[in-house]
């Protein structure tokens, strides 16, 4: 799992994992990692505010990783923080850097001045950004997955729902996935939840998939069940089934090998 503590040893705003390799998916981790550069002095937050979902999707690049070395695929994951730049959302929107954060309030970002917003653009968002285009330019007949977790417990009310299948506009991949959910898990399974592309959370897919006719899906898992490396990658091993599966269904296969 990255930290910030991990993030840290490096300067690199993104990075990617299997860049090289032939796959067709490629994966995305927007909320990897918790790390806020120095400059910010945690945005004016207590340390142990940024090890909770305010700062990062705990578990999701631990998924991500496990998931990007059974499929072969590229891994595209931001090391910053998403109370820094929440980089699945464009310069425009207010959440892009948030003020308040489910109970929290961020008071690093409580008065940013246009030009404040726009530094942050050009250094964090504008990097990732570029970083995935490249990558899903390099690849063949691109599945773009994004790979996000979420807190079982939100505002004081339980959430339910275990695994979000969540889409924009194009609904094939999540179609899909839905269809064949009950032969691949036993999880508590839901379209669009806890969020859907109303709550804002579909960027990455409405900039990078929806134009070009990409399939896509962004799965939400909940955090609890990826608390350590070992659900992590059983997590993987069974997401990979399950998109193999659900792209095969979609009759837009690319590199997957269909069985059945």
């Amino acid at each position: 799992m990255m930290s910030q503590k991990d993030a840290n040893v490096s300067d690199a705003i993104v990075h990617t994992v299997n860049a090289g390799d032939g796959s067709d998916i490629v994966l995305v981790c927007e909320h990897a990692s918790n790390f806020i550069p120095p400059e910010f002095d945690n945005l004016g937050l207590q340390a142990e505010h940024l090890k909770t979902h305010i700062a990062w999707d705990p578990g999701a690049y631990g998924v991500a990783s496990h998931l990007s070395q059974k499929l072969d695929a590229a891994l595209v994951a931001s090391n910053i923080s998403r109370l820094v730049y929440d980089v699945n959302r464009p310069p425009e929107a207010d959440d892009a850097m948030p003020v308040r954060s489910e109970i929290f309030d961020i008071p690093g970002n409580s008065s940013l001045s246009a030009s404040d917003r726009a530094d942050r653009v050009a250094r964090y968002y504008t990097p990732f950004r570029n970083c995935l285009a490249r990558q899903i330019g390099q690849t063949s007949q691109p599945v773009i997955v994004t790979i996000h977790s979420f807190t079982p417990v939100f505002y004081g009310a339980p959430r339910p729902v275990e695994i979000g299948v969540l889409h924009d506009e194009d609904a094939r991949l999540a179609d899909a996935m839905l269809g064949c959910a009950s032969f691949h898990t036993r999880a508590n399974v839901k379209r669009n939840q806890p969020y859907d592309a109303n709550h804002g959370v579909t960027h990455t897919l409405k900039e990078h998939a929806l134009p070009h006719g990409y399939l896509n899906v962004m799965l939400e898992i909940r955090n609890d069940l990826i608390g350590s490396d070992r659900n992590q990658g059983q997590i993987a091993g069974m997401l990979a089934a399950w998109l193999r599966d659900a792209i095969c269904k979609t009759g837009l296969s690319g590199d997957q090998e269909c069985s059945g």
